[in-house]
């Protein structure tokens, strides 16, 4: 019988966390940051080895995600992804958006091949990098996991959490879209979320 009760509760817990994230932005704003404070300042750089923060997108919404260049897989589609839902947005909407990709790899991505990468998918896409330190930094402020996988040869992939962070006007977390999201539906929810 006492199995019974911790799996009801562990099932209610776990079904009350995925509504937070899936149920729509009005709950994930109103829950999530009640558990973990999400976003936060950081000092990067630019494709053009230009210094950024934060408080250098306010009045625009960001849509955050972290990743690498040499991902082989998820990075590109969902930077893809990602495309796509700007270009469904009204043009008054997209204008109000800057897509962010901050790299896990700084060793490899540094601000000219961040830069580059970018580029690939439109030109209102904005790569950050900058020294290990800063970048952790920048991982831990959005409680991002990222580690080192090493493969044959000598090389290396990154491990890393794969979200969509979307942070107000204000810098402040909104909530979060989760990867494999459509673009259409992308575009609809940073339209709940008030772009």
């Amino acid at each position: 019988m006492r199995s019974r009760v911790i799996a009801v509760i562990a099932g209610v817990v776990v079904l009350g966390g995925l509504g937070a994230v899936f149920l729509g932005p009005k709950l994930a704003k109103q829950s999530l940051p009640a558990l973990v404070e999400i976003g936060g300042p950081f000092e990067l750089l630019d494709g053009a080895g230009k210094t950024v923060t934060d408080r250098d997108f306010r009045g625009r919404y960001m849509l955050v995600y972290f990743g690498y260049t040499h991902c082989p897989d998820v990075c590109p589609t969902t930077l893809s992804d990602m495309a796509g839902a700007l270009d469904k947005l009204p043009a008054a909407e997209k204008a109000h958006v800057v897509p962010l990709f901050v790299t896990v790899d700084p060793a490899r991505d540094i601000p000219s091949v961040i830069g580059d990468y970018v580029h690939a998918f439109g030109p209102e896409f904005v790569g950050l990098t900058g020294s290990a330190d800063a970048v952790a930094a920048a991982e831990q402020e959005y409680h991002v996991y990222a580690a080192k996988h090493p493969l044959a040869h000598g090389d290396y992939a990154m491990d890393h959490s794969s979200v969509l962070y979307v942070m107000g006007p204000d810098g402040k977390f909104l909530g979060v879209i989760p990867d494999g999201t459509k673009p259409g539906d992308i575009a609809a929810r940073l339209l709940a979320f008030g772009v």
